[in-house]
């Protein structure tokens, strides 16, 4: 083993530096090129057949991935290059699944800092790059999409330099490396303007710039669980890097949990080895690992020794900063069109999600059966209502709503820094959206013909924000937010600014009835679509809800004249995603989800209802 083991300078301690290995997280903005560039880097490793890597983004094997062109769990494989296994740990660039960041920067020791040559460093790079410091990773910066032709490699280097030295200090500043490239072309260059012929000099950085992991092969046994996966023959399976010592296949060790410690026995050991895990005897400190045989184990417990170790500090994720109250479908149609519609099996799904999804937060509402869902925001929460969708289950969602903390008796809420760049000439549009929802500019850059706007908005704010910013910049806007600080709550922020359309009756919807409504509204809903009473049908053209009868039908009489009969020609029907539906509705409403359809619905169905709760408020 001495052979494949440098000592360290610290040999007080007896730590040493494993050689033969490197332990790197990819970190960037959402839609920087991370993906795409390990698919660069795995096919031309030379190490796979062109069997194994079909298609592009091949890391995002997950549906709802590939759909939205988004990473959303983390992944992790291995590239051999020049005698050195480099395990690549793929991460979300989206602020919404941090909590999977944070969780695999701890298995890392180098960081791959991704920019875009043209965008520069953006809010979740700056935000990624903090968490991997903290976790001792050293950086090297690629500059990726040098190939663009708004590029600017140079200023998007210094820029990624500069962020690194307000981050992390002089010293990583020092011992950063970058490199060029272009994911796209496949080829990474210490100079932009000279390409080359493959990615070797970016597997060469990796190699000889990054460190392999410092640890103590002589110690006890010390291993932190990090991220779980699930088997439906073998059930849980825990995954973590091991700090100290080492681990056998069949060996008893101890489990340190939250309530105390208990003796569980390693079933299977696997390790990472290119897009897969191939079974191993032995894994010795250092090595990334996959541990089936524990049944309870959950992310952040501790493996040690029998009776021969202590608990690392347990995983701290940032909180929640939003909720939504799910419950079982109850309108006319449940039933209808999923398998899963009981109160039960809500329950247990939502604790099964809390197994993996260490940012989620899940809480029963006292006095009813609905749940309390906390999450990152909106995108974190839909992506699990899509999942759950998919899966077979109806349920109905409510409004979301910031979750408020009393800091120094005092009421405070979350407040999020929200980046928009948008052409010069629809600047008023955004800082006239963005200012009557309380937020404040901090800093306005020009880059070409585009304005970047930094803003300081309460969360509040944001919800519902995006689609409104879309509409009045045409859609040439782009939008950026994180978390930034818990602040004194602010004023009231405005409300929907038009009511909706109600059913007031069941049936199917006609296109007699829906030309009449159009001229005053907008519909949701094409013709011959099942509705029911209290279902929400179009948005109204004023402020206040309208009581509609969708579903009237054209009176026949034997009277024929010229001119008589109208010539019915609707205008298509908005078709709102689940993200729009959910940002959409107010507080007295719902977004009604089941395999086959999203809706949106008041929480009372019937008219008399709604008027007698509006008198009793």
């Amino acid at each position: 083993m001495s052979s494949s083991l440098l000592p360290a300078l610290d040999s007080a301690a007896n730590q040493v530096r494993r050689d033969d290995i490197r332990n790197v997280v990819i970190i960037a903005h959402v839609d920087h090129g991370k993906t795409t560039l390990v698919d660069c880097l795995l096919r031309q490793s030379g190490q796979f057949r062109d069997t194994e890597l079909k298609g592009e983004r091949i890391l995002d094997s997950n549906d709802l991935e590939r759909e939205r062109g988004i990473t959303i769990l983390a992944k992790n494989i291995s590239i051999p290059y020049r005698g050195v296994k480099i395990n690549l740990i793929d991460t979300p660039g989206h602020a919404d699944f941090g909590g999977e960041v944070e969780r695999v920067v701890k298995m890392a020791d180098g960081a791959l800092v991704l920019v875009d040559a043209a965008e520069g460093p953006m809010p979740q790079t700056r935000f990624v790059l903090e968490k991997a410091l903290q976790a001792g990773c050293r950086p090297i910066v690629v500059v990726n999409k040098v190939d663009r032709p708004d590029g600017r490699p140079h200023e998007a280097l210094d820029e990624a330099l500069e962020l690194l030295a307000e981050l992390g200090g002089e010293e990583q500043l020092d011992a950063a490396a970058f490199v060029y490239a272009s994911s796209k072309e496949g080829y990474a260059t210490a100079d932009p303007d000279k390409p080359t012929a493959d990615m070797q000099p970016l597997l060469d950085l990796l190699v000889d710039s990054l460190p392999g992991p410092e640890v103590n092969p002589d110690a006890p046994l010390e291993m932190m669980v990090t991220t779980l996966d699930w088997s439906e023959y073998v059930g849980r399976i825990a995954i973590g890097r091991i700090s100290a010592g080492k681990i056998d296949a069949g060996q008893t060790v101890d489990l340190h949990q939250k309530d105390g410690v208990k003796k569980v026995k390693v079933a299977s050991l696997y390790v990472f080895d290119k897009l897969g895990r191939v079974a191993t005897e032995t894994a010795r400190a250092g090595d990334i690992v996959a541990i089936e045989g524990i049944a309870q184990v959950e992310i952040g417990d501790t493996i040690t020794m029998v009776d021969n170790g202590e608990a690392l500090p347990r995983l701290k994720v940032d909180e929640p900063t939003l909720e939504m109250v799910f419950s079982v479908n109850s309108s006319p149609m449940v039933g209808r069109e999923g398998k899963y519609v009981t109160t039960r099996q809500l329950k247990a799904r939502l604790e099964k999600e809390l197994e993996r999804n260490v940012a989620l937060r899940v809480e029963m509402i006292p006095g009813s059966e609905a749940y309390a869902v906390k999450g990152r925001g909106v995108l974190h929460l839909a992506i699990l209502i899509e999942t759950m969708r998919r899966e077979g289950f109806e349920l109905s969602v409510g409004k979301p709503r910031v979750i408020f903390k009393e800091i120094d008796g005092k009421q405070h809420e979350p407040f999020e820094t929200l980046r928009v760049e948008v052409p010069t000439e629809a600047m008023g549009p955004v800082m006239e959206l963005v200012g009557n929802r309380r937020g404040q500019v901090e800093e306005i850059a020009q880059r070409g013909e585009y304005s970047l706007i930094r803003f300081l908005i309460p969360s509040r704010g944001l919800i519902g924000l995006r689609t409104r910013l879309l509409n009045s910049t045409r859609g040439t806007a782009i939008i950026h937010h994180r978390f930034e600080s818990y602040r004194p709550v602010e004023g009231d922020l405005p409300k929907r600014a038009n009511g909706v359309l109600v059913s007031m009756t069941s049936g199917k919807a006609m296109p007699h009835a829906m030309f009449l409504l159009q001229d005053r509204s907008e519909m949701f809903v094409p013709p011959g679509t099942e509705v029911y009473e209290g279902m929400i049908v179009g948005e109204n053209a004023r402020e206040n809800d309208m009581i509609v009868n969708p579903c009237r039908e054209k009176k026949l009489t034997n009277v024929r004249a010229a001119g008589s009969d109208e010539n019915v020609i609707l205008k298509p029907a908005r078709d709102l995603s689940l993200e729009a539906a959910l940002e959409y509705i107010e507080d007295d409403e719902l977004v009604e989800v089941t395999p086959d359809n999203i809706r949106m619905r008041k929480i009372l169905l019937s008219e008399s209802a709604r008027r007698r709760a509006g008198r009793n408020a």
